[in-house]
C-alpha cells in the first residue's frame, strides 16, 4: 500500500522526487543490500551501496514573457537560471566588455572579463553565429546551471541581454531551453520635439536606458524650430535659445544611448521650422509678394541661407555621429499658397533662373532639400525627410538616397504611400493616425494608445488604417513614435513619460514582430507593469 501510495503521489504531480529503477527484481537503484547470510543471499565481499538518491524530474520550460516577445523558443526540462551572490558574468572576446559590465551590474554579479574558463551559475557572452546573419539577431541558452548569449555582432548580444534581463526581473527565473530572436525591422525609434519644449538632460537620458531594455534602436532629437533651439552652437550662437543642452550635455546623451546600441538621428528642419534661427537673421526672412513675413520659412532663393543651414550641418556633424541624419523639408510655407509664384515672385523668379522657363517653386526647394543632403552626405550619412518635402510634378527629383519618413497624407498635392514605394524609395513609418503624441491634442490629433497600436497597426500601415501590399514590406525599414510638443505646456515631462510609456512597447513589438501578438492586450498590459 505504501508503494501505491507513493506511485500515486507522483502521478498527480505531488512530488518531484522520483526513484530510478535498475531492473533488478524490482529493486531501486541505490538501495542497500541485506547483509551476509540473509535471505537477500548478497555475498559477504559485496560492498555497501550509497544511500538512496532522488533525482528531479522538470516539466518542459515555458517560453518567457518579454517586451517584446521573442520569436522562437525551444522549451527543455531543467530548473532554469536565476542569478545568485558569487556568479559571475564572462566574455569571450573584448569587444562584448561593456554588454558585460551592464548586466553584471543589473543583476548584482561579477564582471570577470574575458575568460576561457567557466563555472556553474556563469552568464557567458560571446561572439559567433552564420555569416550573413541579421546582426541584431542572439541566440541565448539555459542550460547546466548557466546561460550562454551569443550573437554574430555586440548589438545582438545586447538584446539578448536584454530578455535575460527581463526574465529574471523581480527574482523570476529564466527559463531552460534556447531563445532564437531577432528584429523583423531594422529601425525601431522614438522621436522628440526638444525645440517647442526643452527636456531636461537626465530626462531624456532615463528615456535612453526605457528605450534600450525594449529593443529600440534609434532616438530622434528635433531640436530647431519656430519656438526654439535648444543645442549649444559655436559658429551661430546668436541662434541659441536660452533654455538649451550644452554640447558636453548632448555629448553624454550620445555617448549613453551608444552604449544601448541607441543611434541618436539629429533633425534640423528646413527651409520651414526655422523661426528661432531667422530670429536672429531677419534678413533671411521669407517674404511674400506684400512684404509680409512668412512664419518660421527662410528665403532659399538667397545664398546666405543655405550658406546658414549648412554651418549648422556641418557643426553638428561632429557632435552627433551616427549613421542617421534628419533633414525635415516639411510644410514650407511657400508652397501651401494657392498660387506660390504669384504670392512669392523672387522664388519663382529664382527657380526659372536656375531650372531654366519651366522651373516652378517646388523644384526650387526640391533643389534646396537636394543641396543640403549633399552637404551631409559628405559626412557619411543616410538620410531621411518627411514625405510632404518630396514634391509631385516636378522637374528636378529628389536626391534617390533620400529616406521619406512618412507621416502624413492630408498636405497638399498629398500621395498615397505606394507613390514613394513602387519606384524603390526606401521609407519610414510615423503614421501620424497611429504614432504621433502631439501634446495639448491640437488640430484633429489624439494622444495614441498602446491598445490602438497593438490591436490594429503594423509597420505596413502607413496612412490613415490602410496597410500598403505586402510586396512592399522589404521596402519599409521600420518607424518611429513621434512626440510633438505643439502645445508645451499641455503636459509635464514626467506626464510625456506616462503617457508614452504603453504605446512605446506596443510599437516596439510590432517592429520586433509585426504579426498578431501572442498575448491579448490586457495580458500585454499586465506583462508591463510586472516588468517595470
Amino acid at each position: 500500500m505504501a508503494a501505491g501510495a507513493f506511485v500515486a503521489a507522483v502521478s498527480l504531480g505531488v512530488g518531484i522526487a522520483v526513484w530510478a529503477s535498475t531492473g533488478d527484481g524490482g529493486r531501486p537503484a541505490g538501495a542497500v543490500r541485506p547483509p551476509s547470510g540473509s535471505t537477500g543471499g548478497v555475498t559477504p565481499s559485496a560492498p555497501a551501496a550509497p544511500s538512496p538518491t532522488p533525482t528531479r524530474s522538470y516539466p518542459l520550460s515555458q517560453t518567457p514573457r518579454t517586451i517584446p516577445a521573442v520569436r522562437s523558443h525551444t522549451p527543455a526540462r531543467g530548473p532554469g537560471w536565476r542569478p545568485a551572490r558569487g556568479e559571475r558574468v564572462v566574455v569571450g572576446d573584448p569587444r562584448l566588455a561593456d554588454e558585460g559590465r551592464l548586466i553584471a551590474g543589473e543583476l548584482g554579479l561579477s564582471y570577470a572579463g574575458e575568460r576561457d574558463d567557466t563555472r556553474p551559475g556563469d552568464i557567458r557572452l560571446a561572439l559567433g553565429g552564420d555569416k550573413g546573419a541579421n546582426p541584431e539577431s542572439y541566440t541565448l541558452t539555459v542550460r547546466g546551471g548557466g546561460v550562454d548569449i551569443t550573437g554574430p555582432a555586440d548589438a545582438g548580444v545586447f538584446y539578448g541581454t536584454r530578455t535575460l534581463k527581463q526574465e529574471v526581473h523581480g527574482g523570476g527565473t529564466a527559463p531552460e531551453g534556447v531563445v532564437r530572436d531577432e528584429p523583423a525591422k531594422p529601425q525601431r525609434g522614438l522621436m522628440l520635439d526638444i525645440a517647442r519644449k526643452p527636456f531636461t538632460e537626465s530626462w531624456i537620458e532615463d528615456r535612453v536606458r526605457e528605450l534600450g531594455d525594449l529593443k529600440f534602436n534609434q532616438l530622434g532629437l528635433h531640436f530647431s524650430d519656430d519656438q526654439g533651439f535648444r543645442i549649444q552652437s559655436t559658429t551661430h550662437p546668436e541662434i541659441v535659445s536660452k533654455d538649451h543642452l550644452t554640447k558636453a550635455q548632448v555629448k553624454r546623451i550620445v555617448d549613453l544611448a551608444a552604449s544601448r546600441h541607441i543611434t541618436v538621428v539629429p533633425e534640423i528642419d528646413s527651409p520651414g521650422h526655422l523661426g528661432a534661427v531667422l530670429a536672429a537673421h531677419p534678413d533671411l526672412q521669407l517674404r511674400n509678394a506684400r512684404g509680409g513675413a512668412t512664419r518660421g520659412a527662410i528665403d532659399i532663393s538667397k545664398p546666405a541661407a543655405g550658406a546658414l543651414v549648412d554651418d549648422l550641418l556641418n557643426e553638428y556633424a561632429g557632435l552627433f555621429p551616427g549613421a542617421y541624419w534628419h533633414l525635415g523639408g516639411d510644410e514650407y510655407q511657400a508652397l501651401m499658397a494657392t498660387d506660390p509664384a504669384a504670392s512669392y515672385p523672387q522664388l519663382a523668379a529664382a527657380a526659372r533662373q536656375k531650372y531654366g522657363s519651366g522651373g516652378t517653386v517646388a523644384d526650387l526647394a526640391t533643389g534646396w532639400l537636394n543641396a543640403r543632403a549633399d552637404t551631409v552626405r559628405a559626412h557619411d550619412r543616410t538620410m531621411r525627410a518627411w514625405n510632404d518635402g518630396f514634391y509631385r510634378d516636378t522637374s528636378v527629383q529628389p536626391a534617390k538616397d533620400l529616406q521619406a519618413a512618412y507621416w502624413t497624407g492630408k498636405e497638399i498635392g498629398a500621395r498615397q504611400p505606394d507613390a514613394y514605394l513602387a519606384p524603390g524609395r526606401e521609407v519610414l513609418n510615423y503614421n501620424d493616425e497611429f504614432l504621433y503624441y502631439v501634446l495639448g491634442e491640437p488640430q484633429t490629433f489624439v494622444y495614441p494608445t498602446g491598445q490602438r497600436i497593438y490591436e490594429q497597426w503594423n509597420p505596413r500601415v502607413l496612412r490613415g488604417t490602410t496597410a500598403v501590399p505586402a510586396r512592399y514590406d522589404g521596402r519599409i525599414l521600420g518607424g518611429s513614435l513621434a512626440v510633438w510638443c505643439d502645445l508645451a505646456h499641455a503636459q509635464t515631462q514626467d506626464q510625456v513619460a506616462a503617457g508614452i510609456r504603453m504605446p512605446l512597447r506596443a510599437t516596439v513589438q510590432k517592429l520586433w514582430d509585426p504579426g498578431t501578438p501572442a498575448l491579448s492586450w490586457p495580458e500585454f498590459r499586465k506583462l508591463a507593469d510586472r516588468l517595470d
